[in-house]
This record gives C-alpha cells, sequence and structure tokens, in this order.
C-alpha cells in the first residue's frame, strides 16, 4: 500500500480512480462534468473534491479544461484499480458471483483490503492479468496498462472480431450480453450497421444479435488469428 493511500479517504479514491478511467477514453483533460457524471455527483461538488487533490499534488486542474492524474495520482489510482479488479476476479471464479455483480461489490472492499490480502487473492488467482469483463489487471509494480482499442461500435460491415473486454458497468446490460453469448473471447462477424444506432453482428453458432451503439461502444474488439477461420474451432 503506497504511504499516500494511508492518508486518502475512500472518497478521495474514487475520484482518482474516475480520473485515470476517462483518461483512457481521451488525450487531454478530463473536464469536471465526466468526472460528476461518473460518480454521480453535482460539478460543484467535483470540483471541491478535485481542488483538495490537487492541493495533495495528485491532479493537475487545467482552468476551463479539466484534470489529469500526477504520477502520484496515477500510481494511487492504478493500485485502486488493481484491488478492484483482482476483487472482481476473485468474486467471480472462488465465490460463483455472476460477471454482472461483482463491480458494486468490489467498489464496497477495493478501499479497505490489506497489501497481505492482495498478495494471497492474486497467488490464489495465479496473478490474472484481466478480470471477467476482460479489462487488464495492473501488476503489483503499478505500472499503467494498455486499455486502448477498438470498439465494436467502430467497426465496419463485414468485419469480423473478437470481444476482448466489455467496460459496460450496467448489471442489466451485461445480463443481456452474457444471454445472448457477447462476452470477452466471443468471435463476433459485423453484418448490419443501421443508421437508427443499431449494430447487428453474427456469432459463430449462426445467432444474429442486434446492439444499440450506447452497447456497442462499451465492447472492446480485436482482429482475431488469420489463421482462423470464422466459424472454426480453435485447436485445443
Amino acid at each position: 500500500m503506497t504511504q499516500t493511500r494511508r492518508v486518502l479517504s475512500a472518497k478521495m479514491e474514487d475520484y482518482l480512480k474516475a480520473v485515470y478511467e476517462a483518461q483512457q477514453e481521451t488525450d487531454g483533460p478530463v473536464s469536471t462534468s465526466v468526472v460528476a457524471e461518473m460518480l454521480d455527483v453535482t460539478p460543484p461538488t467535483a470540483t471541491s473534491m478535485l481542488e483538495k487533490l490537487e492541493e495533495r499534488d495528485l491532479v493537475e486542474r487545467e482552468k476551463y479544461k479539466g484534470v489529469r492524474l500526477t504520477p502520484e495520482g496515477e500510481t494511487v489510482a492504478l493500485e485502486v484499480v488493481r484491488h478492484h479488479r483482482l476483487l472482481e476476479t476473485y468474486l467471480t471464479e472462488q465465490l460463483g458471483y455472476d460477471w454482472a455483480a461483482v463491480h458494486d461489490e468490489a467498489d464496497r472492499l477495493e478501499h479497505h483490503i490489506s497489501e497481505e490480502f492482495e498478495r494471497r487473492v492474486a497467488d490464489l488467482l495465479d496473478d490474472p492479468t484481466v478480470d471477467p469483463h476482460g479489462d487488464p489487471i495492473p501488476d503489483d509494480s503499478l505500472q499503467p496498462v494498455d486499455e486502448s482499442g477498438a470498439t465494436l461500435e467502430e467497426c465496419e460491415e463485414g468485419e469480423t472480431v473478437v470481444v476482448r473486454r466489455v467496460r459496460d458497468r450496467d448489471p442489466e446490460e451485461l445480463d443481456y450480453l452474457d444471454d445472448v453469448g457477447v462476452t470477452p473471447g466471443t468471435t463476433l462477424r459485423v453484418t448490419e450497421i443501421a443508421p437508427i444506432g443499431m449494430v447487428t453482428v453474427e456469432l459463430e453458432d449462426g445467432d444474429a444479435v442486434s446492439l444499440p451503439d450506447g452497447i456497442a461502444a462499451t465492447i472492446f474488439v480485436e482482429s482475431p488469428d488469420e489463421s482462423r477461420e470464422f466459424g472454426e474451432v480453435a485447436d485445443a
């Protein structure tokens, strides 16, 4: 546990994690309104907390533009993210939680586990590199992880892709994606992009699924292995 974390409140850590996650979606500063929306608070409330974090040299603020994490702030955020994603994996693999239910549970626990608990969970899980949603888990060196990538919303008709991760945190939408079989590792072929804001994909079993743009934007994808044709079973 970093020395800084010992003097931060859980709420402060939530803000640092929110800025970290938002920074993965933009090249510039993260606006106060984005942070406020992510944490379901008013912009003035978010501004007040970000000012406190700036006083502690955990964020840098650019007037009228937003905030960025400082190196120290990023380290704290990465530790919270590591805790969160390890806990999600533990809850899913060891306690039988559904992937739609683990986010809120991990949110409640991530601020309170010790370094010893973190190490034991990581050892038990054999140091996983991704959580149940496919999000990368920072290792214990707390180096930044690559969270970039294209989303299903950005794909073109006829393109075949593999789901890499799902950043959706809405339990109902995650349940829906699970029910229709759109989860990390699933191969999809984009069959139609409708002007009404729907993306239709074909799964390997031939089923067709139509997804709103808002959900497609949370599904990160990558190109499948070139040697594998759509519908083939991967070699064991």
